[in-house]
């Protein structure tokens, strides 16, 4: 059972030596450690001066002081900074390798403070009011070669997902999406609009001058058929000379009405654009009209040529698109949405402050709700760190500023230890 707690832990990972903080942690340790070595050093000198000359270097004394309390200092402090982390000179001794026996709280109380000073409404509300997001988009956009390396990846995301994805059933669900968007949309209103479009441009009054030329080009062109055809259709008593002079009236008429019609005000054209015009509006709000147009679109979504031609557009569409000259085009198309987005966010105001309101808003709801689940996290990834990663971290954060406890101690145990005998000796003499 241990065994397999072990391999479930997170291992230290191997330190790199050049690490700066790993090379400030051995340099304190070194000055604290040859800052103790200097006051033994100092101590054995001074003692063995006073063994072998006590009157006449009567005043080593003092410094024999500063060093012995010193060392205790260093001692002292020494043991206090290695008990957080491990115990000292390997001994288990009580109340020490605080960090390794307490890592289960110290998860916990890690947890709990980011959820508390960092993760709460109040918090989260005051600092995302300080970040600008869609200032930061816009100046990186505004970079050279930002805004085509991410439509770069984009489009290859999108290109990985698409492969990625079954493609009859991708497609299938295309076809069945795009026929439910049609269903959707009712016929009659739409053809309404369509209509009413063409008609303002002029797009149905050009079209009916074409049908009139067609129309005038194809009799003049025909007039020996319809002679024939007249001939072919009238009595046998009838001299052919007459079935051609009704012939050609009957062509000059219709050629001279196609001529009359071109003219805006004729009553044909007048008839018909009133025609045109009514059936716009009973298209829009006739619902006979509407439920005639439900009916023929119904009539066209079952026939199997409709729903094969979506199918095929679908895969027309996912083939340009794992095609090289697709993709360059669908790269070049997101560079330019980027570009223009990031300048359209440099310079109103009022977008970027709607965008920042968004992130706000989508962070405090994302992260707020949250912050039991994120301390959660925090303290089982700080259960998973095994003691060495633990002691580790931690002593590379901290372990300087410790060392320098260990000279402050040096320093100050030496000096209060000179006060302290300098005092004994001025009481002694009175």
């Amino acid at each position: 059972m241990r065994g397999t707690t072990r391999r479930n832990k997170t291992r230290a990972p191997v330190q790199d030596s050049a690490d700066p903080r790993l090379r400030d942690l051995r340099r304190m340790r070194f000055i604290a450690t040859a800052l103790l070595a200097l006051m033994l050093a100092l101590f054995v000198a001074t003692s063995l001066g006073l063994k072998n000359w006590p009157t006449d270097w009567a005043w080593l004394a003092y410094p024999r002081a500063f060093a012995e309390a010193g060392m205790i200092g260093a001692c002292a402090d020494w043991f206090a900074v290695v008990a957080l982390f491990r115990h000292p000179l390997g001994l288990p001794i009580p109340h020490t390798a605080i960090v390794p026996r307490g890592k289960e709280r110290i998860g916990v109380a890690i947890g709990r403070f980011a959820a508390n000073n960092f993760l709460s409404p109040r918090v989260l509300v005051e600092r995302l009011r300080e970040v600008d997001p869609a200032g930061s988009i816009a100046r990186w956009l505004a970079e050279p070669d930002n805004a085509r390396n991410a439509a770069q990846r984009v489009a290859s995301v999108l290109q990985q997902v698409l492969r990625a994805m079954p493609r009859d059933d991708v497609n299938a669900l295309l076809a069945r999406a795009t026929r439910s968007g049609i269903e959707a949309v009712p016929a009659a209103p739409v053809a309404s609009r369509l209509l009413a479009l063409i008609w303002a441009h002029g797009e149905m009054q050009a079209l009916v001058e074409h049908a009139i030329a067609y129309a005038r080009s194809a009799l003049i062109t025909n007039r020996d058929t319809i002679k024939l055809k007249v001939s072919q259709r009238s009595s046998r008593l009838i001299p052919k000379w007459i079935d051609a002079v009704v012939a050609d009236k009957i062509v000059s008429g219709l050629t001279k009405l196609l001529d009359e019609m071109r003219e805006p005000g004729h009553p044909w054209r007048i008839e018909l654009a009133a025609m045109i015009e009514r059936l716009i509006r009973e298209l829009a709000t006739d619902p006979q009209m509407r439920a005639r147009g439900e009916e023929l679109k119904a009539r066209l979504l079952d026939s199997p040529a409709v729903n094969r031609q979506i199918t095929a557009l679908w895969r027309t569409i996912e083939a340009r698109l794992n095609s090289p000259s697709a993709s360059q085009q669908l790269i070049d198309t997101i560079e330019q949405l980027l570009i223009r987005f990031g300048r359209r966010l440099a310079s109103d105001e009022q977008l970027g402050q709607t965008i920042n309101r968004w992130l706000r808003v989508a962070a405090l709801r994302v992260i707020a709700p949250r912050r039991a689940e994120i301390a959660a996290f925090v303290r089982k990834v700080v259960e998973t760190w095994d003691t060495e990663t633990l002691v580790m971290r931690i002593e590379l954060q901290i372990g300087p500023d410790l060392q320098y406890i260990r000279i402050n101690g040096t320093l100050v145990g030496g000096l209060v230890g000179l006060a302290i005998f300098a005092l004994t000796q001025w009481f002694a003499t009175l």
